[in-house]
């Protein structure tokens, strides 16, 4: 059994905690930092945890491709495994904490105006225009997506002490108290006009295809605010576009967007009240998050090796 991983974020003592179980189960390592960098006797593994699509386009000896991301959506299209009974896994789970942090982040730098002041001091001027300004306290807060990255945002957003949130997802089901109420998906037309700040952390699917459209997105409050953290193709960008410059939404804040990178001619990039961030709500650049998504790994690669069923396994019908 031969386990490559390719990573470049690992730690000495993640290195040795994945060495020590696969000698512990006979079962050879090798790591490396890209797959252009491949070592002799690993071109094709039997595991793999890392970004190792080109390995699986070839590899008909692949038996597992463990990514360490949450959203798996490239992976969903046709000749992605040479191999079609290789097993998917992913590492939704680990980025909560710092997707949270995220969303608490720009949610604070739109109601507070600090992009505002900030974008002046950048400039070298002393802005004193008293902008109004909003607050999480008292706000209607919409989660549309309660995994683990919404519901960990729910948990920190509560201490704000918020007038109500509100879940939305496929079930519509969550039995975390930090929710006072929960929705099915088909229920989202009735939910937004009563919701100030939107968040949005859902899976690319097809049905979260422009799932926030331009009824939507103008069936919200004037003056509400949208944050987008899952993935770009949820919302339709030339409506979101045309709700900013308008002043309906107060703003807007996109880590994630159909075409990535964003354009540099993209007309988003000079969005009145658009905060953008390059897809980075959610990497291994923060010590917990590198930590978890290890853990993660570490605890199927004992369940592969023992030949138990993977925790984390992706459901290829359900796209996560």
């Amino acid at each position: 059994m031969k386990i490559l991983v390719i990573s470049s974020s690992l730690k000495q003592e993640h290195i040795d905690k994945i060495s020590r179980i696969a000698e512990s189960h006979g079962a050879e390592v090798c790591f490396t930092e890209s797959e252009d960098k491949l070592p002799t006797g690993f071109e094709e593994p039997d595991i793999i945890y890392g970004f190792g699509m080109n390995i699986a386009k070839t590899n008909k000896n692949l038996k597992w491709l463990c990514v360490p991301s949450a959203g798996v959506d490239y992976l969903m299209k046709p000749d992605v495994f040479a191999n079609d009974n290789c097993i998917l896994s992913n590492s939704s789970g680990s980025y909560g904490v710092t997707i949270a942090e995220h969303i608490i982040t720009v949610a604070l730098m739109m109601m507070r105006r600090l992009t505002s002041y900030y974008g002046a001091a950048l400039e070298g001027r002393w802005e004193t225009t008293h902008w109004s300004q909003s607050s999480l306290k008292d706000s209607r807060i919409t989660l549309l997506g309660t995994g683990d990255i919404g519901t960990s945002f729910a948990r920190r957003a509560r201490a704000f002490e918020p007038d109500k949130i509100i879940g939305v997802s496929r079930s519509g089901m969550s039995n975390d108290p930090s929710y006072d109420a929960m929705y099915k998906i088909d229920s989202l037309d009735d939910v937004l006009p009563g919701t100030d700040l939107l968040v949005m952390s859902l899976p690319s699917t097809p049905e979260t295809n422009d799932i926030l459209n331009r009824d939507r997105i103008f069936a919200m409050p004037e003056g509400s605010y949208v944050v987008n953290v899952g993935r770009g193709n949820a919302i339709d960008e030339d409506a979101l576009f045309d709700a900013l410059e308008c002043g309906h939404l107060a703003g807007a804040a996109l880590d994630v967007f159909k075409t990535e990178p964003l354009p540099s001619d993209s007309r988003l990039w000079k969005t009145k009240n658009l905060l953008i961030t390059p897809h980075i709500a959610g990497n291994l650049t923060l010590g917990y998050t590198l930590e978890k998504n290890v853990d993660m790994f570490t605890e199927d690669l004992n369940n592969f090796l023992e030949g138990r069923p993977l925790k984390y396994e992706v459901d290829r019908k359900k796209g996560y």
